[in-house]
């Protein structure tokens, strides 16, 4: 449950919600529960909507961003066949003056989208391009291979040459 939508966004229930959700150590169950980055980062990953769109020549990924600058963005190639987006928004602090917040809609925390890239795609070439919240990622595509054209042996005939000889 978000309680940020109710206006329950506090240091206090954050801390109360984090105790909650941790897994004590003599429970027997706790193997089966998933850390905190495995939670943190699907949650990301849920969040972040993205398209993708394929080219002839290459496939082009777009991420929305919104309040990231393009040094909070990062764009990787992991295992030489997984895409990583990535970026951290983090949360204001409080104004000096004395203002706080009353509420807080605007999305905060981290924004990641992992895609498998098909075998065409060509890693060497990936570019980045981030504009007014929405990032593209272009991945080119390899060049199709050249059909193997089929190889002409020539045909030799060897001449057996035998002697006969006659015996009178």
């Amino acid at each position: 449950m978000d309680f940020r939508l109710m206006g329950l966004d506090t240091p206090i229930l954050h801390a109360l919600l984090d105790a909650a959700n941790t897994a004590s150590a003599d429970d027997k169950s706790a193997a089966n529960v998933p850390s905190r980055t495995y939670v943190r980062d699907a949650k990301a990953m849920a969040a972040t909507p993205a398209d993708v769109k394929e080219y002839p020549n290459s496939y082009v990924f777009i991420v929305d961003m919104p309040g990231l600058k393009s040094g909070d963005i990062k764009v990787q190639v992991e295992d030489d066949n997984v895409l990583l987006i990535s970026g951290e928004k983090k949360r204001e602090e409080e104004e000096k003056d004395g203002a706080k917040y009353v509420r807080m809609e605007r999305r905060v925390g981290k924004f990641m989208r992992k895609f498998v890239l098909p075998e065409n795609a060509n890693t060497d070439a990936v570019s980045a391009v981030c504009q007014d919240g929405v990032l593209t990622v272009t991945v080119q595509k390899l060049p199709p291979p050249e059909p193997k054209k089929p190889k002409t042996i020539e045909v030799v005939m060897a001449l057996l040459s035998t002697k006969y000889e006659y015996f009178a």
